[in-house]
């Protein structure tokens, strides 16, 4: 490395999202990051049909080899994959043509980060359909990225919106299948997860509060027992570990709690139990962080919003907001 500043690789997402878009506003921004230097990595096509979106012009030198990298002068350059031609996509569309470069970009970078030619793996929003249908059969990127770093359990996202983190117990699963999932192992390991990787960004002695499952905590057993057989139970194994953790509190209450209690943590039982509350709180703000991989990875919360690609008016901040965090969380770990 040429200098003391992390290096940060940014894969500008999948090429028919609004990855590009955001890429290129939050490179244009660059002074205020300037904590870190970004490789910007992917089909540099993609990346200035990027520009033209967001109507901004860069300057900034291109290399076809991550070794050429000079980070000394600056604190951006672009890694040409060559891998797609944006003529052949539809913006807006899923396309498993885009979601194998995605895959094979990602299989790239995270050879990247364990050979230290960068400190940590950013990426703006993909598709999971895209990604499946190009010929990566898993059900998100997290358990893709677990599978190439080895990484068999123990790993999951974690939200952070401001000083605010949340996991949770289950993910990308069908609401049908939630209940029996509600295990007190589960339920401990999510925990400990985000005690784990609130210890890794340098919050010590976090307080976390876990969520209820069923209407008001159960009620005594009366809406549900996953209180009583699972969640309470782990909970007090997590104390019994030494972890500051408190609940489980009813769900629709528990985001209310965190000014009162001074909360750094919540850990919610399904996605939407918490993306629903974090989302409404800060939309495009919040970042994802993948959680129990020996890397440092993070991305924006949102998706690729087929809805307003191609328009210039996608919001960079949580893609921001992504770099920000893991050049922060790689500066720590160095």
């Amino acid at each position: 490395m040429s200098n003391n500043k992390p290096r940060i690789g940014l894969f500008i997402g999948d090429a028919t999202g609004i990855g590009p878009e955001i890429t290129v506003k939050v490179v244009a921004q660059r002074k205020a990051l300037s904590n870190c230097f970004i490789i910007g990595v992917g089909d540099h096509r993609v990346f200035q049909l990027g520009q033209r979106t967001a109507q901004l012009a860069l300057e900034y030198p291109v290399y076809n080899d991550i070794d050429e990298v000079d980070s000394s002068k600056g604190n951006f350059a672009f890694l040409d994959l060559k891998s797609l031609d944006p003529k052949e996509l539809t913006l807006g569309q899923i396309s498993p043509v885009s979601g194998r470069a995605v895959g094979d970009s990602l299989k790239l970078m995270v050879q990247l980060a364990l050979t230290k030619r960068i400190d940590a793996l950013v990426y703006a929003p993909l598709n999971k359909e895209a990604l499946y249908r190009g010929g990566y059969p898993y059900k998100g990127e997290i358990g893709f990225l677990a599978h190439l770093l080895g990484v068999k359990d123990g790993f999951g996202e974690m939200n952070v919106l401001g000083e605010l983190w949340t996991s949770r117990v289950t993910s990308h699963i069908s609401i049908a299948d939630v209940s029996k999932n509600i295990t007190r192992n589960k339920v401990l390991d999510a925990i400990t997860l985000a005690d784990s990787t609130l210890k890794r960004a340098h919050i010590e002695h976090a307080k976390i509060a876990v969520s209820a499952l069923n209407p008001h905590g159960g009620e005594g057993g009366l809406f549900g027992r996953e209180e009583q057989e699972a969640i309470a139970p782990a909970v007090q194994d997590a104390k019994n570990l030494g972890i500051n953790v408190v609940g489980p509190y009813s769900a629709d209450t528990i985001f209310l709690r965190i000014s009162k209690e001074k909360l750094n943590a919540i850990v919610t039982m399904y996605h939407d139990q918490g993306q629903i509350a974090m989302k409404l709180m800060g939309f495009n703000e919040g970042v994802t962080v993948n959680a129990g991989l020996p890397v440092v990875i993070t991305t924006p919360s949102h998706g690729t919003a087929f809805d307003i690609v191609g328009k210039g008016v996608a919001n960079p901040n949580a893609l921001t907001q992504a770099v920000v965090l893991a050049a922060k969380m790689a500066s720590w770990q160095s």
